[in-house]
């Protein structure tokens, strides 16, 4: 009988007295709740189960076979009279009989705490389970036996959970086993050597007693381990060998992080090339997690320095395989890909060549951070962590220190990779791993500030840019402490330390560049690059250290600097860092504002009174402006501009004097267009600012209606501005107005503003035109016809980008407000229709807002969506006429765009019924709308769009044939010429529409009832719906009379349908079912037979089908016999030719349950075995009788036989 197990319930421990349970306060549990439940040490489970052994070692093993079967999750259970009477294979028939799979779930599938926690108890069970048997039971040649036995033929079922459980359970057991090896080993040598001591000794001295007992040991332990390599080879070669390509990549993973185990602990034994090939073949394998598995194995090899002599083969064959994975589609490989090629490169220097660093260098620059920051550690051990004996004894900062050397190798790189130009990604990268490099301010301050020593290189001014970006990045990364701009999800909480570090940081960066950004700023004065950065650094500044640390004659010095440099620039860039800095420093908090403020105020009062007085000559009547006046208005406006961005500039009354200036623009039509592009946006700022202050509730109503007035009127020039003959006045209008409409549009009186609801402005009909063609003119062009391009360098990639990019944002912005519902949802019928044309350029946008539409209003979408499909119908007519072919690229077009729009609809037929059924109903009325221009009897002009409309039919969750009846007379039904199928296709989709529903009950039951697992017979599924046989007959009966109703449409069709059953799936178990053992569901089938037979044609229709598809299957049979004998042939004779089983790196992964499955390649087994090698543990150190290790399989020059290729032959399906 199968004993059971209890525990306490305080989990005191297992225990049983003569078989029988103790039952006072004790629970009974099985071996598998126990491990399952998880509350008992292991170790006394262990103990309690080998005292049973002891006592009754059947009804022992008895429980740990069950143990491991209940363990795949099979609810069946192996007795006493099972276990003593049949063969394993017949035991794991029975129990694949009674293995319930319908769920899918087994113990290592499933999902919770308790049942993660499981798989660590299982395997943890069998390691002790092994290490406690070590010394006596594993070599009783019967508990071992019976498992390793039960293990292989479990690991062969097709049934997934035991195949999966069993290799689990295997690899864990060689890996014990591979414990007790070493163990054994590290004992022979102890033995040998003690021998040798005492044989050494003197006749006098030495004890022949104990000289007998050491060889007594020796050859005992020399046993053991014969019989540990038997039982490791029994694993490897009845589990390993084929599991490890097995179609579930679980399993495969499995096996190689197994192996990889094997090699670093005994390492002796198994880290030589017929081990390792296995771990280099499956880098080519198809799933991510067992290619990680391999990099990971191969790392713990790599990571110990002692075993790299035996990886040289290796990684000359598989160097470049390795190199080609760090840009592995899955992130986390790749990661893993660049750490072990770090360690490789730790290892020796020579290995990699120069490509292979270079593949890695440009992954810095990676999106992905993981991927960024193991190339980053690369790249610092492979640039940074050499250092000579002539940089022994160098400063540790300055120009002349190590790191100053190493500063100058990141600018050098950074210069090198012309590729990539961002400085942050660099930074990030290597922020993790060479940090203190990074924050080494005082070398890079030296390096820009300080004059080169006599024979020093100086840095020349393109490496001076770079290094200012660098620090830049640096100081910014050490004040936010998160990683740039797409790369990473968001800013993470910081915990303390980081905190503290991040303040440490940013005090220290004060009191640095608190006196050292004036002097720079003097230098590089000139150079806008170079002051556009160094003027972002005061926003990292911690401002209270001016006044704390006495700088505040730094301070006069850096706004003085500030001041020259908006006086001698006129680049946006440049001014706006301006802007910002004065916008940073003008903190009220602190006490250096008003100094601050004075200085800011002083600088814009020259600039407006300077620009009135400019303004005044150059608006005079009578007199025509000159170039310089131009010049000087422009560079006056920009300035004043840059810092209305981020200034409140209300006081100085700039919206009087930029409204004239655009006006006098408009009527004479010779301003320039950057004076005009500068007003517009100036005049922006001032209304924004002026919303800013009436929101904040302090304004009058006087103020109030100021607003309203000034706002409509810069619109309505904004619009007369579309109309304008310079493209990049057009552009700036339009991106002005739509921020503009955005911005005072009805969600101006959300959030508690309602007294905002007077400037709530909304465009009339002749303004959203004008915004439409706009972009119709604007944005839906081909590259080639864009001449606004940079400098007019239209070959020019780049500038192709970026006027994509500017066009992106242009269609973007007119997007937002139809979603937004600022504009009429109908106007973007004209975007939609570009959805396929321009996909590549704009897809996502134009997606992402039909998207947002239909979450505003379903059925107004949906009328949008087929009025552009009508808007491209009406065009193709206009171009082809009345008379086009259906064939044509056109019309295909147009089908395929519906075909699109159908999809975005979902498969959730609920949601979207109302807004498709109105989609049919506008399309049904559009094709029957305008008659036939030649006449009755014609089909209507738009009849074919009907074909168009045929693409949504399968989404309509109730019929719109009486709908469509409405429009379709008698004459139009009977007609069968070439012009009348786009009606008749249409009716069909309709009517298959609305057979599908039927059908899919139809082939849900023939799954189900073709999908038997087992030989009982199960009770009806209490949870699933069913058709009633009342409600089937009914059915039947009714798709009866609409056959006899359409029998003169369909006779006319000439292509009966009828609905023929489902075919079985495959069964997933080994175990066919009993036919005379039938589900109570399956009754229908007698139904079905029924009405086919009270339908002749029907049944004669079924049973030629039937007869067609046997013989098809049969000769798809015999082709595959015949494919299959002639692949072994070609296999067998490439097999011969080659000269090495490393010959070809990728071993591939063939998708087949069972990989080597005995009924299938019987033939094929006799006399061959599954692997050429046998498990060799390699001699003590001190013993030279045993045998060496097995030849180098990577040696092109090793002789192989036929019984190589079975391994290749296998995983052929």
């Amino acid at each position: 009988m199968t004993s059971f197990w209890f525990l306490n319930r305080e989990g005191a421990g297992l225990g049983r007295v003569n078989g029988h349970h103790q039952e006072n306060g004790m629970e009974n549990m099985t071996l598998f709740e126990v491990v399952k439940m998880g509350r008992s040490a292991t170790q006394s489970v262990v103990d309690d189960w080998i005292e049973s052994y002891k006592n009754d070692r059947d009804i022992a093993l008895l429980d740990l076979i069950n143990f491991f079967i209940q363990c795949s999750g099979c609810k069946g259970a192996v007795s006493a009279e099972m276990f003593r009477h049949m063969q394993n294979s017949e035991i794991i028939r029975k129990m694949t009989e009674e293995f319930d799979e319908d769920s899918g779930d087994y113990p290592l599938t499933m999902a919770g705490p308790l049942w993660k926690k499981f798989k660590s108890s299982f395997c943890e069970f069998i390691g002790v389970l092994v290490r406690q048997c070590q010394y006596s039971i594993i070599y009783d040649e019967y508990m071992m036996d019976t498992v390793i036995s039960l293990l292989t033929g479990l690991s062969d079922s097709q049934v997934r959970a035991f195949r999966h459980t069993s290799t689990l359970a295997a690899m864990k057991l060689m890996t014990a086993l591979v414990n007790v090896a070493l163990n054994l080993s590290i004992n022979m040598d102890n033995t040998q050597r003690q021998y040798e001591a005492e044989r050494n000794k003197v006749m006098a001295k030495r004890a022949n007693d104990r000289l007998e007992l050491l060889l007594q040991k020796r050859k005992e332990l020399q046993e053991n381990q014969d019989e540990i390599e038997n039982m490791m080879n029994a694993i490897f070669k009845g589990v390993f060998v084929h599991r490890y390509r097995d179609a579930i990549a679980e399993i495969r993973a499995i096996c190689i992080e197994e192996i990889g185990v094997w090699m670093k602990m005994y390492s002796d034994a198994f880290l030589n090339d017929s081990y390792l090939k296995y771990v280099g073949w499956t880098m080519h394998d198809k799933q991510g997690e067992v290619r990680l598995k391999c990099l990971t194995a191969l790392q713990g090899l790599y990571y110990n320095r002692e075993l790299n002599t035996r990886l040289e083969l290796f990684t000359s064959r598989f160097k470049d395989r390795i190199v080609s994975m760090t840009l592995d589609k899955e992130y986390d490989v790749a990661v893993q890909a660049i750490k072990l090629l770090t360690l490789v490169l730790h290892s020796s220097d020579e290995v990699l060549t120069a490509e292979d660093c270079e593949s890695v260098y440009h992954l810095v620059y990676s999106a992905h951070r993981p991927v960024a920051v193991a190339a980053g550690e690369f790249l610092y051990k492979k640039l940074f962590s050499h250092r000579g004996p002539e940089e022994e004894g160098m400063p540790r900062r300055g120009r002349q220190s190590v790191n100053g050397n190493l500063i100058k190798t990141t600018v050098f790189f950074f210069l090198e990779s012309e590729l990539h130009e961002h400085g942050a990604y660099l930074v990030d990268s290597l922020w993790e791993c060479a940090g203190e490099l990074l924050k080494d301010w005082e070398s890079m301050i030296s390096l820009l500030l300080d004059e080169p020593m006599p024979g020093e290189e100086a840095l020349t001014d393109h490496q001076e840019t770079a290094l200012i970006e660098i620090m830049l990045c640096a100081i910014r990364q050490a004040c936010e402490c998160h990683p740039p701009v797409g790369r990473g999800t968001g800013k993470r909480v910081l915990t303390a330390k980081e905190k503290k570090t991040q303040l440490d940081d940013r005090t220290r960066i004060t009191e640095i560049f608190a006196v050292a950004l004036p002097l720079l700023l003097a230098k590089y004065s000139v150079d806008a690059e170079k002051v556009t950065n160094l003027l972002q650094l005061p926003q990292f500044f911690d401002l209270e250290i001016y006044t704390t640390g006495r700088l505040e004659k730094h301070l006069e010095s850096l706004l003085r600097q500030i001041r020259e440099v908006v006086e001698k620039h006129t680049e946006t860039d440049v001014l706006e860092a301006c802007s910002m800095t004065y916008h940073a420093l003008c903190n009220e908090e602190f006490t250096i504002f008003n100094r601050v403020d004075i200085a800011r105020s002083q600088l814009l009062d020259e600039l407006v009174d300077k620009f009135n007085r400019l303004l005044e000559d150059f608006l005079q009547e009578g007199e025509e402006p000159d170039e310089d006046d131009a010049y000087q208005v422009l560079s006056t406006l920009k300035r004043i501009t840059a810092f209305h961005n981020a200034h409140d500039l209300s006081k100085w009354d700039l919206f009087t004097s930029n409204y004239k200036l655009l006006n006098t623009g408009l009527q004479n039509g010779d301003m320039p267009e950057q004076i005009v592009i500068h007003a517009m946006q100036c005049t922006h700022y001032v209304i924004l600012w002026h919303l800013a202050k009436v929101s904040e509730g302090s304004s009058t109503k006087a103020d109030m209606v100021t607003l309203r007035k000034q706002m409509r009127g810069f619109c309505l020039m904004c619009q007369s501005y579309l109309t304008s003959v310079n493209t990049t006045v057009k552009e700036q209008a339009f991106t002005i107005l739509c921020d503009a409409l955005m911005i005072f549009s009805h969600q101006i009186v959300s959030s508690s503003r309602e007294q905002l609801e007077a400037l709530i402005y909304t465009p009339d009909s002749s303004l959203q035109a004008e915004l439409l063609n706009f972009i119709l003119d604007h944005v839906f062009i081909d590259q080639d016809d864009d001449n606004n391009s940079t400098d007019g360098q239209h070959d020019d990639e780049a500038s192709k980008i970026e006027a994509l990019h500017k066009r992106r944002n242009l269609l973007a912005a007119y997007c937002k407000l139809i979603i937004y519902n600022v504009v009429e949802m109908n106007t973007g019928a004209d975007i939609f229709k570009q959805y396929m044309r321009y996909y590549n350029d704009y897809g996502d946008i134009i997606k992402e807002t039909m998207s947002k539409t239909r979450q505003i209003d379903k059925i107004q979408c949906a009328k949008t969506l087929i009025l552009s499909l009508q808007q491209l119908f009406n065009e193709m007519l206009s171009d082809l006429g009345c008379n086009f072919d259906r064939s044509s690229s056109s019309f295909c077009g147009i089908k395929e765009l519906a075909r699109r729009f159908s999809l975005t609809f979902g498969l959730d037929q609920l949601k979207t019924r109302e807004a498709i059924a109105m989609l049919h109903k506008d399309g049904i009325e559009f094709a029957f709308k305008e008659p036939s221009p030649q006449g009755e009897g014609n089909p209507p002009l738009n009849l074919a769009f009907l074909d168009i409309l045929s693409e949504f039919s399968s989404k309509l969750l109730r019929n719109c044939y009486t709908y469509f009846s409405r429009f379709m007379t008698f004459q139009m039904a009977l007609q069968r010429e070439d012009c009348w199928l786009p009606l008749i296709s249409y009716r069909n989709s309709l009517q298959a529409g609305g057979d599908d529903d039927t059908m899919s009950v139809i082939s849900g039951y023939s799954s189900r009832g073709s999908s038997i697992r087992s030989k009982k017979a199960k009770p009806a599924s209490t949870g699933k719906r069913k058709l009633p046989e009342a409600k089937y007959v009914s059915w039947a009966a009714s798709w009866g009379t609409l056959c006899s109703t359409d029998a003169v449409w369909m006779n006319r069709e000439q292509n009966v349908q009828t609905p023929v059953m489902m075919p079985s799936p495959h069964l997933s178990s080994t175990v066919l079912r009993d036919p005379k053992k039938m589900r109570p569901e399956e009754s229908y089938m007698g139904v079905y037979n029924e009405f086919l037979i009270g339908h002749p044609s029907h049944c004669n229709v079924t049973w030629m089908l039937a007869q067609r598809q046997q013989a098809e299957a049969r000769q798809q049979q015999e082709r595959a016999s015949m494919q299959y004998a002639k692949m072994r042939s070609h296999m067998q004779h490439a097999i011969r030719r080659s000269s090495g089983l490393m010959e070809d790196d990728e071993e591939p992964i063939v998708e087949d349950v069972m990989m080597s499955s005995e009924d299938r390649l019987e033939d094929l087994n006799e006399g061959m075995d599954f692997d050429t090698m046998d498990i060799d543990l390699p001699p003590s150190k001190n013993r030279r009788e045993r045998s060496e290790l097995k030849p180098d399989y990577f040696d092109p020059s090793s002789i192989m036989d036929d019984s190589v290729g079975i391994g290749l032959l296998l995983r052929v399906k």
